[in-house]
């Protein structure tokens, strides 16, 4: 064998052994182009895109440390008080389409208040809404009130389905509600005996209506509701106008008699102020009842009431506010249970982390 043929064969071995290693080796997939979230400010601050997808969604909610106080105190003259800390988070997605903006929301809570841990969430509020269409379940009409912790104008929370336009400065809704049951039983913070257990056990249909509209600096809402079940009805109108350094609210509700709608009296007025000075906000209110509670028959009881209070908000910093309330509450002494004191002075203490 001669130096020709050696190299020739040695060339030969080192491209076979070449050929096996490049028949093994694994080629690295190029990187798919990776899709980041979108800013969508179709519908506001605070929505994205949810990749892949044309739908907007927002994150929201707050975590809220309190501590409440009261002088009703059935054993001792000492006050009770009690801290509780809630947790709350919200989902809003919202999707253009052909029948108008497609929108559900969800808001979970939960709370601990002393040794127990309210553990699971609870479901606050979900609907669906499209075209001025809503249905699911949350706070209706009667929820809102004036701006203070003053005021008692009606709450609830229901599964309901109606119709609801919005305008510029007019709107106006109609919904059919779920009504399991009464607002809670005793509204003014003394003994339940001015109230009938007998009309706690509510589970029928109820249909509500209000008409609301911007004149200026002016806003009006006028609000109806029937309970079925009870076959009673009420009535409120809330007026707010920009005064000043601050905002002044009227509010005004009457009762056929004791509904899921409204169960704290007959009738009821309240006013209050807010005057903003920078970061602080102080409103001072009134209230005025008309034949507090009812008998086992329905029938209003032939007694009033009166709370006057103060609320303060001082917004911190972005996304961080402290608020507190005082309020003193006096009932007359008719049809009163022994052992319970007439009047009674109540409030919170809060702070409240907003996202």
């Amino acid at each position: 064998m001669n130096i020709k043929s050696l190299l020739l064969g040695s060339a030969a071995a080192l491209a076979a052994v070449s050929g096996a290693q490049a028949a093994d080796a694994i080629v690295a997939a190029e990187p798919e182009p990776m899709e980041y979230v979108r800013v969508c400010d179709a519908f506001g601050t605070g929505f994205f895109y949810i990749p892949g997808t044309e739908t907007c969604l927002k994150i929201g909610g707050y975590v809220r440390f309190q501590i409440n106080w009261d002088d009703n105190n059935d054993v001792g003259d000492d006050d009770n008080w009690d801290a509780r800390t809630r947790a709350l988070v919200n989902f809003d997605a919202r999707t253009d389409t052909e029948l108008g903006t497609l929108r559900s929301f969800i808001e979970l809570r939960t709370w601990a208040e002393g040794d127990y841990n309210g553990g699971a969430f609870e479901i606050n509020e979900a609907y669906i809404t499209v075209g001025g269409f809503k249905v699911g379940y949350g706070f209706n009409y009667w929820d809102a009130g004036l701006s203070g912790e003053t005021d008692d104008l009606g709450s609830n929370r229901v599964n309901m389905v109606g119709y609801e336009y919005k305008g510029d400065t007019f709107s106006a809704g109609i919904f059919v509600d779920e009504l399991t049951g009464l607002q809670d039983g005793n509204p003014l913070g003394l003994q339940s005996a001015l109230y009938a257990p007998s009309y706690a056990a509510n589970d029928g249909i109820g249909i509500e209506a209000q008409v609301s509209g911007k004149f200026g600096a002016v806003s009006a809402q006028l609000l109806g509701g029937y309970d079925f079940n009870t076959e009673e009805g009420a009535v409120r109108g809330i007026m707010t106008a920009g005064v000043g350094p601050g905002e002044f609210g009227l509010a005004g509700v009457w009762a056929s008699g004791p509904s899921a709608y409204y169960d704290r009296s007959e009738w009821a007025v309240a006013v209050q102020y807010a005057a903003k000075f920078g970061k602080f906000t102080v409103t001072p209110a009134f209230q005025y009842y008309g034949n507090v509670g009812y008998a086992a028959d329905g029938d209003w009881l032939d007694n009033d009431a009166w709370r006057a209070g103060a609320t303060l908000d001082y917004a911190i910093t972005s996304g961080l506010s402290f608020k507190t309330t005082v309020n003193y509450t006096k009932v007359d002494d008719d049809g009163l249970a022994a052992g319970f004191d007439d009047d009674s002075w109540t409030g919170f203490v809060r702070l409240q982390r907003t996202f």
